[in-house]
């Protein structure tokens, strides 16, 4: 008697369901609709950057190379010896699969993040069969604090992987240098998520500890402050044995001909970026002094380019203001409710008309005057 296909999974895997952002599908099916909800950069591609798309364009007939270019010059970056310290990706999802790939053994694992976070660590890790353990951020005055002790604590023999992201996704906050040091000599492989760390500058990363510490790993990608993010680009920064070991797990030509050289372009117009972070960074301050005036509506300061609100106290769900956002022509992020709370929801700087139209929009909805 034959057996069912379904038998044939792998148990660890059976009834995940396929990661859909359904607000992205939304914001294509209706493209008059402004996409304020997916940390995605409002700016168009630089000149530079459309000039390497076309060039590299006519040779999309042609196997891409390892990218020892582009890895060259992000170690040039960062200050890293060479290429062997830098692993590519398509995008940094691609980037953080292959790393807790080559560590976790499947149902016996486990990988320790925290929460509120990137939600690909755990769709990431439940599908390679690791048991995810959250550590929530402690949520005091209005803030959501790091709780580096509480990771520490969390450590198990079965511990495999920590993951934190820095600056945070969702929260927009950077924790203390002091704890990375402190999580990074347990020698646990510790992978450090910079995603954002561009908008504030290089000065926030942790990329000095991979000298010291073999068992980090810093990822981050272009698809913020360098806006790309449509072309899939990302990378790992590690000690050049781990990088080399990781990279075993690489699909053979995973990144293209064509988002490899136009990274490059992107990690070369220095003054396309600096503009973009310059923009970014005004109107998150527009936004977080536009609002903060609103009775009970909790406004988290954020280095990154989207801002974390918590509408709970004002007697309001986040629903609610979903709803209203959107019959204004907005599509907003939600959250999960947290902390006794349903009234999270983030908001993706847009262009400097759509900012004022979500201000306009959320004070409409609280009912407060200009």
């Amino acid at each position: 008697m034959t057996k069912p296909i379904e038998e044939y999974f792998a148990p660890w895997i059976r009834g995940i369901p396929m990661y859909v952002s359904d607000h992205i599908e939304l914001a294509w099916r209706q493209p008059e609709l402004h996409r304020m909800m997916s940390n995605e950069n409002p700016l168009p591609p630089s000149e530079k950057v459309m000039q390497a798309i076309l060039k590299y364009g006519k040779m999309a007939n042609r196997y891409p190379d390892q990218g020892l270019v582009v890895r060259s010059k992000i170690a040039e970056i960062n200050g890293l010896d060479g290429p062997e310290n830098v692993m590519i990706g398509n995008g940094s999802s691609e980037v953080y699969d292959n790393i807790f790939r080559m560590f976790i053994i499947p149902q016996q694992d486990e990988i320790i993040q925290h929460t509120p976070c990137f939600a690909i660590y755990q769709l990431r890790g439940r599908l390679l069969g690791a048991k995810m353990v959250d550590v929530p951020m402690i949520y005091k005055d209005n803030y959501l604090h790091f709780d580096p002790d509480g990771i520490l604590n969390a450590i198990t023999e079965r511990t495999k992987i920590i993951v934190i992201a820095n600056p945070n996704n969702p929260t927009g906050n950077f924790m203390a240098p002091e704890h990375f040091v402190r999580i990074a000599e347990t020698g646990i492989p510790f992978v450090i998520d910079e995603a954002y760390v561009e908008y504030a500058g290089l000065q926030m990363s942790q990329v000095p500890l991979i000298r010291k510490y073999k068992n980090v790993i810093i990822t981050r990608t272009l698809s913020k402050a360098y806006g790309l993010a449509g072309l899939r680009f990302g990378y790992a920064l590690g000690h050049k044995d781990v990088i080399a070991q990781i990279s075993a797990a690489l699909l053979p030509w995973n990144v293209g001909t064509i988002p490899m050289w136009v990274a490059l372009a992107a990690l070369e117009d220095q003054d396309a970026l600096a503009e973009r972070v310059r923009f970014n960074n005004e109107e998150v301050d527009y936004i977080t002094e536009a609002l903060s005036d609103i009775p009970g509506l909790v406004v988290f300061p954020s280095k990154a380019n989207y801002i974390l609100f918590d509408c709970g106290p004002t007697g309001h769900t986040n629903k609610e203001v979903l709803e209203f956002a959107l019959s204004r022509g907005i599509i907003l992020r939600g959250e999960s409710k947290k902390y006794g709370s349903d009234g999270w929801f983030r908001v993706t700087i847009g262009t400097r008309e759509e900012n004022r139209l979500f201000v306009k929009t959320i004070r409409e909805f609280f009912g407060t005057k200009d």
